[in-house]
């Protein structure tokens, strides 16, 4: 396997030498990191695992040849909690047809109800796994819809996947229906035994402020304790400030004084409280121990959206105020070519690219690369997004020497290592789903 830097040694042991690691991605060890918080470095990979890492030239010499990075930055195998492999790639078929949050809404539910299959949902998901592990992701969550008919299909077409992938990509799946449903005794009944038979401890739902909103989320919260589950929602995807389902999901939290992990993802009216009012929710949040994961590239696709003006707001929310309060803070690449966002390609490394940007993480900290490996690893209770000695030598290894070299250019020549070899990083083509769009091609 050819890289960007020279051909990989395909051999049991070798060293990574003069390269730069984020310093809050490297676990344990005390090194001095510079002004982009950066520490260069020596990596030493043993038998697919991490054997060393030191200040460069400190590490001590053993066999294998050594490869020099010249300054490049190298990532763990990166992190994604929170997307939607069963929506993936359906826009050819069922574009959304004004870009705004009904549009999607309704097209998606359509294009569901149609279309859906397991083996159309199987082709797709696979796809998408196939897309993510090339660019480096080591780890995914993704939401399932859990409506009906949909309950049956979805469900053990993951459990199949989750399987097959194992080694390659760790997945979690997370049931996805609107909060009324939950109201229903028949549909969390059929729910929660997908989540036992296929799925991985984990419930949630779409919340929203329908009136019967605490009652849903009692419902929710029992059933999780009652059955060891976490829990994952989607919360206030709308820029309405009268959407505080986020304090009410707190508010359940500290009721039912919820021990699991809880994930809120989007959370995008937040930062558009009265401070006064987003302080109060804040603190409800760090106090309910629930962590947040911010979708920039859906949210701003989406958000404020209307024909003929130029949008004023971004769509996002207020993770800089959420990280200062302490709580864990995160960014994930949400969905991907369906009508809820027309494009991605679930790549991390765009994710906090593009996350910098929209969300100006630059000028803020110097610990932002854990959005997308350490935190949602911690938050998914996954043993992943870190280099450390003794882990499995999952790495993504690039050219660029800075933050602003890695952000400026979409790092398209990137070597990946799975223990420590690198992977075909061939992309699949689009052309291979041309069978499920129908007329579309």
């Amino acid at each position: 396997m050819t890289t960007g830097f020279a051909r990989l040694p395909d051999v049991a042991a070798f060293r990574l030498a003069n390269l730069h690691v984020p310093v809050c991605l490297i676990e344990g060890g005390d090194i001095a990191a510079d002004r982009n918080g950066l520490v260069r470095v020596d990596i030493a990979v043993a038998n697919g695992r991490v054997d060393a890492i030191a200040p460069v030239g400190k590490v001590a010499s053993g066999a294998g040849p050594v490869l020099d990075l010249d300054g490049g930055i190298v990532l763990p195998r990166l992190v994604d909690c929170h997307t939607h492999l069963d929506k993936g790639h359906i826009w050819p078929r069922c574009p959304n047809p004004d870009g705004t949050f009904p549009g999607a809404l309704n097209t998606v539910g359509a294009d569901r109800e149609a279309n859906w299959s397991a083996e159309d949902v199987r082709a797709r998901m696979d796809f998408s796994l196939r897309t993510a592990f090339a660019h480096g992701t080591a780890a995914i969550r993704t939401h399932l819809d859990s409506l009906g008919k949909q309950i049956g299909i979805s469900w053990p077409v993951y459990a199949e996947l989750r399987s097959e992938w194992a080694g390659r990509i760790a997945l979690q799946a997370t049931p996805l229906f609107g909060a009324d449903a939950a109201l229903d005794p028949a549909h969390m009944q059929a729910v929660i035994a997908a989540v036992k038979a296929h799925g991985d401890g984990l419930l949630g739902c779409v919340t929203y402020m329908i009136p019967e909103l605490d009652r849903a989320l009692d419902i929710l919260f029992q059933a999780a304790i009652e059955n060891g589950f976490d829990l994952d929602f989607h919360v206030d995807e709308t820029k309405d400030p009268a959407a505080r389902s986020l304090e009410h999901i707190a508010d359940a939290a500290l009721r039912h004084r919820f021990a699991g992990r809880i994930l809120c993802g989007h959370c995008c009216s937040l930062s558009l409280q009265a401070p006064e009012d987003e302080a109060r929710i804040i603190a409800k949040v760090r106090e309910a121990g629930i962590a947040v994961v911010s979708l920039p590239l859906c949210n701003m696709y989406l958000q404020d959206r209307q024909r003929g003006r130029t949008p004023r707001w971004r769509g996002i929310t207020a993770l800089h105020e959420l990280k200062a309060a302490g709580v864990p803070v995160m960014i994930a690449s949400d969905n991907t070519r369906d009508p809820f966002y027309a494009y991605g390609d679930l790549d991390l490394v765009e994710v906090l690219r593009e996350g910098t940007r929209i969300l100006q993480l630059d000028h803020s900290g110097l610990d932002w690369a854990k959005a997308i490996a350490r935190t949602p690893a911690e938050t998914m209770g996954m043993n992943a997004g870190a280099i450390a000695v003794g882990a499995p030598a999952d790495l993504v290894l690039t050219r660029a020497r800075d933050w602003t070299e890695l952000f400026s250019r979409p790092q398209a020549d990137r070597t990946v290592l799975v223990s420590g070899r690198a992977i075909d990083r061939t992309l699949p083509d689009y052309r291979e789903l041309d069978h499920l769009m129908g007329q579309a091609s």
